[in-house]
């Protein structure tokens, strides 16, 4: 896979940087997760952590897969196009449901988020 370190290498990197940021919740003496809203709106503090930690790899891991989905249907298109150009417009509805795969992602983040402001 020589093609794909590139990327590989990028997603690598934006994973850790977002594994360091949702730490940041973790961290006692910082008390992100800890604020007046969480308390005020009387979620436990703990909950709260889960549910962003869940929310965030609801994100991350689907649009992780959209791009790992993308990228395959989307070379695999463009040789169908090289060869057949009348093809294009069914080559575009797969790379379009392969992109979907990211939306149900941040759809499930968002009720998540959405259920931990109740």
């Amino acid at each position: 896979m020589p093609r794909y370190r590139f990327a590989l290498g990028m997603t690598a990197v934006t994973l850790v940087w977002a594994v360091l940021g949702s730490l940041l919740l973790w961290l006692p003496g910082l008390g992100l997760a800890e604020t007046a809203t969480a308390v005020a709106a009387g979620i436990d503090p703990e909950v709260r952590k889960w549910g962003y930690m869940a929310a965030a790899l609801a994100t991350g891991l689907s649009s992780l897969g959209a791009g790992f989905a993308v990228a395959s249907v989307g070379s695999a298109a463009v040789g169908a196009i090289a060869e057949k150009p009348e093809v294009f417009g069914r080559t575009l509805i797969f790379v379009g449901l392969a992109e979907g795969i990211a939306i149900y992602g941040l759809i499930i983040s968002i009720l998540i988020l959405n259920a931990l402001t109740v």
